[in-house]
């Protein structure tokens, strides 16, 4: 009997469309089912419409109704099960106390180590 396994799905937002191009291919050769959004408003609508979704890639600076560490509340307020990892290139995250239960990789990050992450952090125990 084949067993199904279900990829993990990933919400990549990201304001750079070359930067969001890359990843979220990166992330696709890596076997994640990724949807992309290029803002917080973008992002929310795509996880409403997809309740598989397990995880969060955001940038933190980016433009519309919020930005990424709102993104983050949001979403960890929301919908708790999604996994969040934070990115940035202009600020630095890395052991604050920031109050999201998610990662910070600061930018730039290497795709391997995304997907590490996602999968660590999704990983059933």
């Amino acid at each position: 009997m084949a067993v199904n396994i279900q990829p993990i799905a990933v919400v990549v937002v990201e304001d750079e469309p070359l930067l969001r191009m890359s990843i979220v291919g990166e992330l696709e050769d890596e076997g994640f089912l990724v949807f992309e959004a290029s803002n917080a408003d973008e992002a929310i609508a795509i996880i409403q419409a997809n309740p598989t979704i397990h995880a969060l890639f955001t940038d933190i600076d980016m433009p519309g109704s919020m930005d990424g560490i709102k993104l983050a509340a949001f979403v960890r307020d929301r919908w708790p099960p999604i996994k969040i990892i934070l990115t940035s290139g202009h600020h630095d995250l890395a052991g604050s106390a920031f109050d999201i239960d998610g990662k910070f990789l600061p930018k730039p990050y290497k795709a391997t180590e995304v997907a590490n992450h996602i999968r660590q952090m999704t990983a059933i125990c």
